[in-house]
């Protein structure tokens, strides 16, 4: 038996909130978690400013059936480890894609805000790697960095970012001695992360994505690189 594989168009979903334009201030390229989708995940940043944030929410490629006696029993994944390499391509050029067509809609002094939940951290830094695309803020919430990658050789690029950690202190799938082991990572990387930890689970609570907002505001003017 032999293995093959094929590159063939395929159509990718993806659900946006506010109105690109030039008077947009904050664009969010965010990537929701597994078993989730983005028409479902983008709703945890509806209370933002759609006069200042346009929120773009691109969906995992592979869709499956994830709880069958739910209202909604479909979700999605970016990757798994079968062909991994793949999927990572595929949803890399599918980000890139969507980078690339709003990117140039809004005003020269937009600040790009990349934003992950749980599996989508993963997607986030894959693709960034992976091009290198100009942002100002990276956000991981209740997920963890890739450790299969070296981040050194790219402590320049990473030097003029602001970069948030968050995670709440009850996270079911990230205890104590996850967190620790991510902060040593983080630390022996030259990642500089803010961590910022919250009452709550994993799960993207409105009130703290507020409070972050308004810290990424504070933390504005960020140098593009």
């Amino acid at each position: 038996m032999e293995s093959h594989k094929i590159l063939f168009e395929k159509t990718a979903h993806y659900n946006t909130i506010g109105t690109p334009g030039k008077h947009i201030k904050y664009l969010w390229i965010a990537c929701h978690g597994y078993g989730q989708l983005a028409s479902l995940f983008i709703h945890k940043f509806d209370k933002l400013d759609a006069n200042e944030n346009f929120i773009l929410a691109p969906e995992g490629l592979s869709r499956f059936y994830w709880n069958r006696s739910s209202p909604n029993p479909v979700g999605s994944s970016w990757m798994t480890k079968q062909n991994r390499l793949d999927e990572i391509a595929d949803y890399t050029r599918f980000i890139k894609k969507l980078y690339d067509e709003y990117v140039p809609q809004m005003a020269d002094d937009v600040e790009i805000i990349l934003f992950g939940f749980s599996q989508g951290c993963a997607t986030q830094i894959r693709w960034m790697m992976g091009e290198f695309p100009i942002f100002h803020h990276l956000v991981l919430w209740a997920g963890l960095l890739p450790e299969d990658l070296d981040y050194t050789p790219h402590s320049n690029y990473f030097s003029t970012k602001k970069l948030y950690w968050v995670c709440g202190n009850q996270d079911q799938f990230i205890n104590e001695e996850k967190a620790k082991w991510h902060h040593d990572f983080m630390k022996e990387q030259s990642l500089n992360f803010e961590t910022i930890r919250f009452e709550g689970k994993h799960e993207i609570d409105r009130t703290e994505l507020q409070k972050l907002f308004t810290k990424i505001k504070g933390n504005s003017n960020v140098t593009q690189s």
